[in-house]
């Protein structure tokens, strides 16, 4: 019933695009540039390294026809840019370039731009990025993601279950152990055959194709996935081993517990290597505590599971016991490596509530709060469970002595006595002995900490759900870094900033406007005005203004020239940085005109 709920909240909440952990810092030409000659290369910056498809790149001439191009490659051999090398003699007009690569943290990101050589060209092209995500392919996607997930902190947590807590018979974790293996199992195979049509946005039966399988096995996700499968031979065998020493407790475990933790540790870094510890700042730190918060995570929850079969079948408040104080040990380690990972992650008190990373950590703290109460009343529980126990324990004890120190019936004497029929002596009175507590208060302990474990167990599911979206959407560092590259208000460097307008009775028009660099000082302005049909447009007047309310600057003009075509001025001064208002006014006849404004944030 949980997993089935789940399912459902991955399904309902995964239809969206994915977000991925790069952001686009700057391209080379720079969107919406017009060009005096035809570029030699085209070249993107990223925030992060990214890997190269064989379809990174699709140049559009002004057509819409695609430009031959070679092959992707680097620049100055950098991990985090692509490069793709254009054909000599590029006509004049507007091309559009969409691009699509893979984040380090294995998610795909993809986007669109323009430049143009010598001048726009009198019809637009529209700007197709290309296939984004196929919503069924995706959701399959989060789906294997998340039961990669599960199946992991069972597949550990159990057998850390049975290795530290020591039930008395672990017989009933054998089911649960081997549910997680084969779940594990099957959802790194979905993983990666699902791999090739989730980076290329295409439907399902994409991963039919053997060519693109071969593809995804060069790459680090596939890599990955394929160490994963890897592991997981090992992993049976230590399980069946483990099952036959649990039948022979004469036998000393040392050993086979550390090749345990060995397998755990392989497995937890074929996750950190893939997703958000495996680019950024420190790596090697953030590398270790992921796996700490992995490992900390799958035996915590996967004991949780444990717990409640154990409490089903073989209670044993000894084992609650341990696995009380193992799981509080866990929580420890998730506080400590979670408080690094956010600050890793969000770079800002800002980031907090202003970034979706931000707020998704923030709905997390809120339910792992909720976890940590749970917890704490099976804490209690458990410290009932084995006070009971160990008094019951501690009567049967002082009963067996009493027993013990009783002596034996002495024979009953006679005494001869002439006045009378023989007496018998007196026999020893047996000692009051204490009974112990009934049953039922020690079945009422272990049914009210079944209770409060299964409310854990469900809460600490949803919690999962909430990291495997929290490994697919962008850190605030990063997003904070690309609102650094890209203003807010959505002006990117030399990007253009589409505005629309009414036209009367006609229909709407729209002003692209590129400010070039977008930051203080001397900027260079170029205007667009397009027609309800998408083609260029003519109008008497074109003017522009930008005004800093806080600081009271302002309107500065911008003396826009029409060029033929495209307005444009070499020169705008923005003295200082803020959010400016960017008010643009189309004179559409003699006698109409209208104007829209937008806010725009101006960087040093």
């Amino acid at each position: 019933m949980l997993l089935g709920t789940v399912l459902v909240l991955l399904l309902l909440g995964g239809t969206g695009p994915a977000s991925a952990h790069a952001a686009l810092s700057s391209t080379d030409p720079e969107d919406g540039t017009v060009l005096q000659r035809a570029p030699r290369h085209v070249t993107l910056t990223f925030s992060e390294s990214v890997g190269l498809r064989d379809d990174s790149f699709r140049v559009l001439d002004p057509g819409g026809h695609r430009v031959h191009t070679e092959e992707a490659g680097r620049a100055d051999g950098r991990s985090d840019t692509a490069r793709v090398a254009l054909p000599g003699g590029l006509d004049e007009g507007t091309y559009t370039v969409a691009w699509r690569v893979v984040s380090a943290d294995s998610h795909p990101v993809s986007g669109a731009f323009t430049f143009s050589v010598g001048k726009p060209s009198q019809t637009a092209v529209p700007v197709d990025p290309g296939p984004t995500e196929d919503p069924l392919t995706a959701a399959l996607h989060k789906i294997a993601r998340y039961l990669s997930y599960l199946a992991a902190a069972l597949l550990i947590g159990i057998a850390a279950f049975v290795a530290l807590c020591r039930p008395p018979d672990p017989v009933a974790l054998r089911r649960p152990l081997v549910a997680g293996w084969w779940t594990l199992l099957g959802a790194t195979v979905a993983l990666l055959v699902l791999r090739a049509p989730y980076e290329a946005g295409t439907g399902p039966s994409a991963a039919l194709d053997a060519g693109a399988l071969g593809d995804t096995l060069t790459t680090r996700p596939g890599i990955l996935l394929l160490v994963r499968l890897a592991l997981l031979a090992p992993v049976a065998l230590f399980l069946v081993r483990a099952a036959r020493v649990d039948r022979d407790r004469a036998r000393t475990p040392l050993l086979l517990a550390a090749v345990g933790a060995v397998l755990a540790v392989g497995l937890a870094l074929t996750w950190a290597a893939a997703e958000h510890a495996s680019a950024g700042i420190q790596v090697p730190v953030a590398m270790t505590s992921a796996v700490l918060h992995l490992l900390a995570t799958a035996v915590w929850l996967g004991g949780l599971v444990a717990l409640l079969a154990t409490l089903r079948s073989t209670p044993d408040a000894a084992t609650v016991a341990r696995f009380s104080r193992i799981a509080f040990a866990s929580v420890t380690v998730l506080v400590v490596t979670g408080v690094y990972q956010s600050w890793r992650g969000l770079g800002s008190w800002q980031a907090l509530t202003g970034s979706t990373y931000g707020r998704l950590l923030l709905v997390k703290l809120a339910l792992v709060a909720v976890l940590l109460a749970a917890a704490a009343v099976s804490r209690r529980w458990t410290a009932a469970l084995v006070t009971a126990e160990t008094r019951v324990r501690e009567r049967d004890r002082d009963r067996d002595s009493a027993r013990e120190r009783s002596p034996e019936p002495v024979p009953v004497s006679v005494s001869v006595s002439a006045d009378g029929p023989p007496a018998p002596a007196p026999a020893p009175s047996e000692p009051d002995l204490p009974v112990s507590d009934p049953p039922a208060a020690g079945a009422a302990l272990r049914r009210g900490l079944r209770r409060s474990v299964l409310v854990e167990a469900a809460v600490a599911a949803v919690v999962l759900v909430v990291t495997t979206v929290l490994t697919s959407t962008p850190p605030g560092r990063a997003a904070d870094e690309a609102a650094r590259a890209a203003p807010a208000g959505g002006v990117l460097p030399a990007s253009v900033t589409t505005i629309p307008f009414e036209v009367g009775t006609s229909g709407r028009g729209t002003v692209q406007i590129t400010l070039d660099p977008g930051r203080t000082g001397d900027n260079a302005v170029q205007a667009v005005v397009f027609g309800p049909d998408g083609s260029l447009a003519a109008v008497p007047e074109l003017r522009l203004s930008f005004t800093l309310p806080d600081k009271d600057v302002g309107p500065i003009e911008a003396e826009l020239v029409d060029r033929g075509g495209y307005w444009s001025a070499n020169t705008l001064t923005l003295p200082l940085p803020g959010v400016w208002t960017m008010k643009t006014t189309v004179r559409v006849s003699e006698i109409d005109q209208v104007s829209e404004t937008r806010r725009i944030r101006i960087e040093r």
